[in-house]
């Protein structure tokens, strides 16, 4: 808890915004840190409340609730409103490895559970989190704790993203010796090139990893197992291998004229503006550009945003939004959606406002689902046809219903799908002999995290299908520990 009369004395408050008109003209973070008095304001809003669910990571009705990490977060709250940041930063470290991922990039489920947020707006959490993992790198508390033996042992993580790489930050920290191997350019998987700069900047990734290459961690990028690297020489080399590939297969829209020129996966765009904004701030030109387009954005989810946000630093010509599901109320359905589980509320989320602000009106269309693409003469699409649709669930089951006389026509130079992924590339899993699950993730039980080949492993979307950073973590971190028990007999991670 913070302060006992705290959540009565203070007023919820998170990061302010810059100004978005002026923050559309960069690339730059557009949120501002909030002082430490206000951050210390909201440790002190978190209360007494005897059984805190905040930090319980479960799942109710198939939606995460709570912290899956496990963050001690009544702890940390109560030693930030102390002023004790340095340990309130330890207490951070104890359950989450990249504290300062999961306080930009994280839906917030702990916020969805706080008791506070029963009848009053919830605990900052994840601005709380943030504050605290910056103020210790700006005052050098982060730094390199390499182990202080070896065991000799060594172990091959593929992929970089977060569940990669809270596996190899744990399996060095027990004393194994860790190469990371990553397929792009850059570490950092969907930190990297799946979230706009402005969001989660690449320096930020980088100065995470830069401490694990000090404590002796290795990545090689630019490297493709199964191609660069074959399946030879992976178990000739390594004791053990956890593959945290993520789940990068697009899903598709099986709808006439989505082979069109100028449809494209959400994360194909992102991906490439991402990189060509780190190699040359976009003079190189290797980009999908939204500019003077009418840009169409199927999804209503985080990616569907963060297109939103980058087609208007691109000064796209119009923008709209796709949301299959009807407008949602401001709070929760009591009835439907009770608390402890993660509210499922309308948002306004950084890219909804940028766009709204760009075309003066907010840019989403809901209710609606595409019914075809048409193309032009050269055959690159030029529209986009729709009908609104009412979604039903009969005995758990969706069922929806197409309303007729909704019929839209779309104008539409750019489309982007942005409605999620369907399960990890099989390439890699196929040539060892890697056991899948109906869904196409790699068959491996949590908890355990053994797959049906001995001394591999599985974690994180290559295993569980497309979720959560926090997820990534918790399973990164849980296949360390059992990877450390198969190499040691016993383990000492937690």
């Amino acid at each position: 808890m913070g302060k006992v009369t705290g959540f009565m004395e203070y007023e919820r408050e998170t990061r302010s915004v810059r100004n978005p008109r002026e923050r559309i003209q960069d690339w730059d973070d557009y949120t501002i840190p909030m002082t430490d008095k206000v951050v210390q304001q909201q440790g002190a809003r978190c209360m007494d409340c005897g059984v805190p669910t905040c930090h319980s990571g479960m799942e109710i009705n198939g939606v995460t609730s709570g912290c899956p990490v496990y963050h001690l977060i009544p702890e940390w709250n109560q030693l930030v409103y102390e002023g004790k940041w340095k340990e309130a930063l330890d207490r951070e470290h104890q359950m989450n490895n990249f504290p300062e991922f999961t306080g930009i990039a994280c839906p917030a489920p702990c916020e969805g559970a706080c008791v506070l947020g029963i009848n009053e707006p919830a605990v900052a959490i994840r601005s709380v989190e943030r504050s605290i993992i910056e103020k210790g790198f700006a005052e050098g508390w982060v730094v390199p704790k390499p182990p202080k033996t070896r065991t000799g042992k060594r172990v091959a993580v593929i992929g970089s993203g977060p569940a990669g790489l809270a596996a190899a930050d744990q399996l060095n920290k027990a004393g194994h010796s860790v190469t990371v191997f990553e397929r792009d350019k850059r570490v950092g998987g969907l930190l990297t090139y799946g979230i706009p700069e402005m969001k989660l900047a690449y320096e930020i990734v980088m100065r995470r990893v830069v401490i694990l290459e000090q404590e002796g961690i290795e990545f090689i990028t630019n490297t493709e197992v199964g191609k660069d690297v074959t399946i030879d020489d992976l178990s000739a080399d390594f004791d053990a291998t956890i593959l945290c590939g993520g789940a990068t297969l697009h899903r598709g829209m099986p709808v006439e004229g989505s082979d069109l020129k100028g449809i494209y996966p959400a994360m194909d765009f992102l991906h490439a503006n991402v990189e060509s904004l780190l190699d040359s701030n976009l003079e190189n030109g290797n980009y999908i550009s939204a500019a003077d387009k009418d840009v169409i954005v199927i999804g209503g989810g985080d990616t569907g945003t963060d297109c939103l946000a980058t087609s208007v630093r691109h000064n796209c010509r119009s923008l709209t939004q796709f949301d299959i599901y009807e407008k949602k109320n401001l709070l929760r359905e009591e009835e439907t959606n009770p608390w402890p589980q993660y509210p499922k509320i309308h948002r306004v989320e950084y890219g909804h406002t940028e766009a709204e602000e760009f075309q003066g009106e907010d840019p989403r269309a809901y209710a609606v689902q595409t019914t075809r693409f048409v193309g032009d003469e050269n055959g690159h699409v030029k529209e986009v046809h729709t009908i609104n649709v009412k979604t039903r669930y009969e005995r758990g089951k969706k069922i929806r219903e197409a309303i007729p006389g909704t019929e839209k026509v779309w104008p539409a130079d750019l489309v982007l799908i942005a409605i999620g992924f369907k399960g990890p590339d099989q390439d890699l899993i196929k040539q060892l002999k890697i056991e899948t699950t109906k869904s196409t993730t790699v068959k491996a039980t949590y908890g355990k995290f053994t797959t049906n080949v001995e001394g591999i492993f599985a974690a994180g979307d290559m295993r569980r299908g497309q979720s959560l950073i926090v997820w990534a973590i918790n399973e990164g971190r849980a296949a360390a520990r059992e990877c450390d028990r198969y190499l040691m007999g016993e383990t000492i991670l937690p």
